[in-house]
């Protein structure tokens, strides 16, 4: 097996297995509702970057992150028990706003739509 298709392999085990951690363990207050977007691991195995979405506004975003940073420790022992790799990668988390990013396009689209029927009916009458 290539070593890319291997990081891909570890990267999808990864993110099910935080999304799950993340879900049932990690009690901390300053973690709002997260979603784990894509996890990238390194060839090497050594590094994961972990996207995650997070729901709410910049404050909420800013502790959720600090949030993640500070159970970093934890979720990196708890997942070297639950995948059995030879080396654990470092985790770095990193936020993910493209779903916003989208519905915001996607909002945008609307409005256009609609003013674009407005101005129909307008040269209509």
């Amino acid at each position: 097996m290539s070593g890319n298709a291997r990081a891909i392999r570890v990267g999808e085990q990864m993110r099910e297995e935080l999304a799950q951690l993340l879900r049932d363990e990690v009690k901390d207050p300053r973690i709002g509702f997260v979603s784990i977007v894509k996890v990238e691991v390194s060839r090497d195995i050594r590094h994961a970057k972990i996207y995650v979405s997070v729901l709410g506004n910049d404050q909420q975003k800013k502790e959720t992150m600090a949030g993640l940073a500070s159970a970093t420790g934890f979720l990196r022992s708890e997942l070297a028990k639950r995948l059995q790799l030879r080396y654990m990668p470092e985790l770095h988390f990193a936020l993910d706003e493209s779903i916003e990013h989208g519905q915001r396009i996607a909002q945008l689209l609307v409005q256009v739509r609609e003013e674009e029927k407005r101005s129909e009916r307008e040269e209509g009458e």
